[in-house]
């Protein structure tokens, strides 16, 4: 590798690294020290064919999905991940709101199966389109179709106070409305 080649992967690494350790670690259910390992070798794949790739972000992003596919691929399907569990809740304040909800997210996200958990990081954090995840994935478009609305089904369940307020709304009845009236 030339000096001009070994500069410009520094540079990319250098800028970009904090973005694909957090992809990384949605990838990985939140186990940091596997998405720094996902991240490193992703990093050094790229880096031996680093004069031939034209969009080092894709390339590197591309990689990380494939090898994160290998690693579950390849694990115990009876392997599950366990966690501390959180104390309960001594009235916290409303500025840590969106701490509880991606603390809510992550855990959910952690409690899917790898294959759920990819599926989702594809299509709503990477911002995939259904054709883009099956190319990425190796897969049809009706797989994707039916394993993301499998996985979202399986988040709701595991997290139901995600559910969005209007949803809570419209199942709850009209202070307005008499008994037995429907909307």
């Amino acid at each position: 590798m030339d000096p001009q080649d070994h500069e410009r992967f520094e540079d990319f690494v250098d800028a970009r690294w904090s973005a694909l350790l957090r992809l990384a670690n949605l990838l990985t259910g939140g186990d940091r020290h596997e998405a720094e390992d996902l991240v490193q070798t992703a990093l050094m794949k790229a880096l031996g064919r680093w004069r031939h790739v034209d969009d080092p972000e894709g390339y590197v992003r591309k990689v990380m999905y494939r090898q994160q596919i290998s690693r579950w691929r390849l694990r115990r399907p009876h392997r599950e991940a366990t966690f501390a569990a959180l104390p309960e809740d001594q009235g916290v304040a409303d500025g840590t709101a969106a701490a509880d909800l991606r603390i809510t997210v992550g855990r959910a996200l952690a409690r899917l199966t790898p294959r759920q958990r990819t599926m989702l990081v594809l299509r709503y954090f990477e911002d995939l389109s259904e054709t883009e995840v099956a190319g990425v994935l190796g897969c049809s478009v009706g797989t994707v179709r039916s394993t993301t609305h499998r996985s979202l089904a399986r988040l709701r369940s595991l997290a139901p106070e995600l559910a969005a307020p209007a949803q809570a709304a419209a199942a709850a009845p009209s202070p307005n409305l008499p008994k037995g009236a429907h909307t």
